[in-house]
């Protein structure tokens, strides 16, 4: 993962409520295990024509849509079952940062932890959002803002652990490989400690 401190982009909007993962990425592409090639499958059933030609009533599909990494989305995004792949395609689509006045707790958290951005915001500021597709907005991830054109903020809020592995590009495991020798030394300790009461007790 890259570290990410600052989020720069123009917003894509889908107005629709209660987009599952399904949705996201249907079943019938969680064959791989492999982060990258799941972008073209994004939305796959929503993107596409039945020939396989895009649909031109996508949202995502539209000129103005082309290049955006912000997305503002309906409420209750990411609903349904529960599937890394989500959060994977999206990401190798080009989404960086997605915005929504109610996200999945599930999808949310599998999202941070493959470094997604997943925000939510107000219920007022999200109806707002969603008026105003290929609004420029910069995401502060260290400040925990959204900056508008005209300089106002949304606030909004990360898990602390959360918001360290992102600002630092790493995941859980990163962040558990990032202190191998505070833990090695206690492995070594207790081992140790251990070796001492299992000497006194057969003494």
């Amino acid at each position: 993962m890259k570290p990410i401190t600052r989020i720069h982009s123009r917003t894509a909007v889908l107005t629709d409520e209660n987009i599952d993962t399904d949705r996201i990425i249907p079943a019938r592409f969680l064959t791989t295990t492999s982060r990258t090639g799941l972008g073209k499958h994004c939305f796959n059933d929503w993107r596409y024509l039945p020939d396989g030609s895009d649909n031109p009533d996508f949202p995502l599909n539209q000129p103005a849509a082309h290049g955006c990494s912000i997305l503002v989305a309906g409420r209750n995004f990411g609903c349904g079952s529960s599937r890394e792949h989500a959060p994977w395609a999206l990401l190798d689509y080009g989404i960086e940062a997605v915005l929504c006045s109610e996200i999945a707790d599930i999808f949310r958290s599998n999202a941070l932890k493959n470094g997604l951005l997943t925000l939510v915001v107000a219920e007022a500021e999200h109806r707002w959002l969603l008026a105003k597709p290929g609004l420029e907005l910069a995401i502060d991830v260290a400040g925990q803002f959204v900056e508008l054109p005209d300089g106002g903020r949304i606030s909004f809020q990360l898990e602390p652990f959360a918001r360290h592995c992102l600002l630092n590009g790493v995941d859980q495991l990163g962040y558990l490989l990032q202190h191998a020798d505070l833990i090695d030394a206690f492995v070594h300790a207790r081992e140790h400690q251990e070796a001492a009461v299992h000497s006194r007790t057969f003494q």
